[in-house]
């Protein structure tokens, strides 16, 4: 494709849309967003599997690009949430163990969408993403401090602190759901144990009911999964509790208690005046709000946690695009381009 101009060099950021993509372990969606966060359109597709996973990237930017040809719309900018350990600066995801998508680690993804595009490209995790469209389009939209917790498949965190997002000396800041919770805790994906992780996201929760089903033998869980230890998965999980069954009351009582902690922990080292709670298991765990805000009282310095507005949002493709776009509007209101 033929190099293009920078947007801003012709139209300005408050009329022109942009393009985020959200990177998902199953599945990626792209949307054209407003400056003000309204999505103009939005597309999907599923992540594919070994060696194909850049070209489904690069395909559903082509269809971002698609919808703003058909609208007679140039883009300011795409930016692009991806799973793990982002290097923001030379625009690649980096290789550690228990990577979602390895076959991303060293690929050069900013320099092969601004050549496939010829728009400026940012990309960063995304829960960091996700943070800033929170902090741009949501409810607390311009608090001075806010942090997300994005629980799905695996657990991540954004930070939002001083109206600045914060990356770390290594860009790995905010991996909240490696927050150390136990002593002697289930083995995490990462290899070390006792992460918060282990007990909240919906693959790790799923293993500690396998792992207790000799423990429990009246529990439907095993039958509620067709007698198949690998359908057993949170949702189930979260359903089979409300019956009452004793396994899965383990289980979701596990998670509630790490959630609980891990607010408590936020809420006593950070303060933010907001904790936003999302994805697939976040949507699972919101009736059960009150009881785990009675338990993070527990676990915070009297009076701090009655200050920190805690929501709990299920998961939304909207939003996770709008992360995407997020990215892109604050990387260059601070001035930084990938032209």
């Amino acid at each position: 494709m033929a190099q293009r101009l920078p947007a801003s060099a012709h139209m300005t950021m408050s009329t022109t849309p942009v393009i985020g993509v959200d990177v998902g372990a199953s599945t990626m969606s792209a949307g054209l967003v407003c400056p003000d966060g309204n999505v103009l359109a939005t597309a999907q597709l599923p992540t594919q599997g070994e060696g194909r996973v850049v070209d489904t990237l690069l395909a559903l930017i082509d269809r971002a690009l698609a919808s703003a040809d058909e609208r007679w719309s140039d883009v300011a900018g795409i930016g692009v949430g991806l799973p793990g350990l982002v290097d923001v600066e030379n625009g690649f995801v980096r290789s550690v163990p228990g990577s979602w998508l390895p076959e991303l680690s060293t690929v050069p993804l900013v320099a092969l969408i601004q050549e496939r595009s010829g728009y400026p490209v940012f990309i960063d995790n995304d829960v960091n993403a996700l943070a800033l469209g929170e902090w741009m389009f949501g409810p607390d939209r311009g608090v001075s401090s806010l942090v997300t917790l994005a629980i799905g498949t695996g657990m991540g965190g954004g930070l939002i602190l001083g109206g600045q997002l914060v990356r770390g000396h290594l860009h790995s800041a905010g991996e909240i759901g490696h927050l150390a919770v136990s002593f002697n805790g289930p083995i995490c994906a990462c290899g070390r144990s006792g992460c918060l992780s282990t007990y909240l996201a919906g693959g790790m929760m799923a293993e500690r009911a396998r792992e207790r089903l000799d423990h429990y033998p009246g529990s439907i869980v095993l039958t509620r999964a067709g007698n198949d230890p690998n359908r057993i998965g949170s949702a189930l999980l979260f359903e089979a509790a409300a019956s009452g069954d004793p396994l899965a009351c383990a289980v979701i009582d596990e998670a509630c208690e790490a959630l609980a902690m891990g607010i408590g922990a936020l809420v006593n080292l950070l303060n933010p005046e907001a904790i936003v709670i999302t994805g697939g298991v976040a949507t699972s765990l919101a009736p059960l709000r009150e009881d785990i805000l009675r338990r993070a009282q527990h676990r915070t310095l009297p009076g701090l946690l009655e200050g920190t507005r805690v929501r709990l949002v299920p998961a939304d493709k909207r939003a996770t695009v709008r992360g995407g776009a997020a990215l892109v509007l604050y990387e260059m209101a601070r001035g930084r381009r990938q032209d």
